[in-house]
């Protein structure tokens, strides 16, 4: 059996946000966030260096660099919901991740990202519970198209996020059979 190219990509689907969101997916998404440190932990129990330095599909990082590009893509979420709460509308600033996945810290041991993202989504966790409807109306303009991008849906694509990136953990241990 073959696997498509989009599968290994996109293992959980691609993104979809949803016409109606209510409160229950909020808490949903809030859940998800404050377990993804635990479920990535246990993705990559048990994995050494050489699993670790496995591309999850042909030309994509190392399953050590999806770590890694967690902690980078989480440290900006939760910087960019304190902007949003604190200022009006500013700027949803981009990154080049695929640049950042190959510095230097991104082929460090794991665990440092592990032991960071256990301690930054502990005090997300907190910020997002505190967050009231009106709190995840807030916005971020996207400095590419000028569009406002709603604090509600940045709390969806993160709950969608961690458990994306732990899918590439999980499918390349499944196909691999680690």
């Amino acid at each position: 059996m073959s696997t498509s190219p989009d599968d290994l990509r996109y293992p959980i689907g691609k993104f979809q946000f949803p016409e109606n969101v209510t409160e229950a997916d909020h808490a949903r998404w809030r859940q998800i966030i404050a377990d993804t440190p635990t479920r990535l932990r246990e993705a990559v129990s048990g994995l050494d260096d050489s699993q670790l330095d496995t591309q999850y599909r042909p030309e994509g990082w190392t399953l050590r660099q999806v770590v890694h590009h967690i902690a980078d893509s989480h440290i900006n979420s939760i910087v960019r919901f304190k902007l949003a709460l604190t200022e009006d509308s500013p700027p949803l600033k981009p990154y080049r991740e695929g640049e950042w996945a190959n510095l230097a810290d991104s082929s460090m041991p794991i665990d440092v990202s592990l032991d960071l993202l256990t301690a930054l989504h502990a005090r997300w966790a907190v910020l997002l519970e505190s967050l009231t409807p009106e709190d995840l109306k807030r916005t971020l303009t996207n400095p590419n198209s000028g569009k406002l991008v709603p604090l509600e849906r940045n709390l969806a694509v993160y709950a969608w996020h961690g458990p994306h990136h732990i899918a590439h953990i999980t499918t390349t241990r499944d196909r691999n059979g680690w």
